[in-house]
């Protein structure tokens, strides 16, 4: 079991007000009060709020990049592999539903403010591009896959901006469904096979 140090725990609860609240209207202040320590130990980890952004990011690529590691253990095929990157949404509902993808909405917070960190926080979804261009090209659509891959990550963006918007956790399974439809249109070798 992991023990958390006091910086850990700065880590933790700024990244967790970020997302909720943002990191605009996220102070030195909320952070401490959260972790419950004073303003002199806080100053000890952290000068600055873009220091603490910092590692909030860090710590987020570290734990997207664990995620997909462990996707590629559990989804037996590409398809399958790609299935669970959408079913996050739904895994995530309440809280996309109250704030929004925790990685889309701070890239638009960040690109809104026109924060030196954006390009920083833009590599998750390059993560998740990557990753997903990957599942594409081991489908065979090597010519495509990067397309597949952007409209992947378009889908998720657009239903998990429209939950947030309308609060309506059936309008993210309906649209899961129809995603797992198009997939099954454009790799219908796999479905054959599932079903034999």
């Amino acid at each position: 079991m992991r023990h958390y140090s006091t910086r850990d725990s700065i880590v933790q609860a700024a990244d967790l007000l970020f997302y909720q609240r943002g990191y605009e209207h996220t102070s030195f202040a909320d952070i401490a009060d959260k972790v419950n320590i004073s303003r002199g130990n806080f100053y000890y980890h952290f000068k600055s709020k873009d220091e603490i952004l910092h590692a909030v990011i860090s710590g987020r690529l570290a734990n997207t990049q664990k995620m997909l590691e462990q996707w590629e253990a559990k989804g037996s095929t590409p398809k399958e592999r790609v299935l669970l990157f959408m079913n996050i949404l739904m895994r995530n509902s309440p809280k996309i539903m109250r704030y929004g993808c925790p990685v889309g909405t701070l890239c638009n917070e960040l690109a809104k403010l026109g924060h030196i960190a954006r390009p920083e926080a833009v590599k998750l979804f390059t993560l998740f591009r990557d990753w997903l261009r990957k599942q594409f090209e081991q489908m065979g659509h090597t010519q495509t896959a990067d397309e597949l891959a952007m409209h992947v990550l378009a889908k998720s963006q657009g239903i998990a901006t429209l939950a947030t918007a309308f609060g309506d956790k059936d309008f993210i399974q309906r649209e899961l469904d129809l995603f797992g439809q198009w997939l099954d249109r454009l790799h219908p070798e796999e479905k054959d096979r599932e079903c034999t």
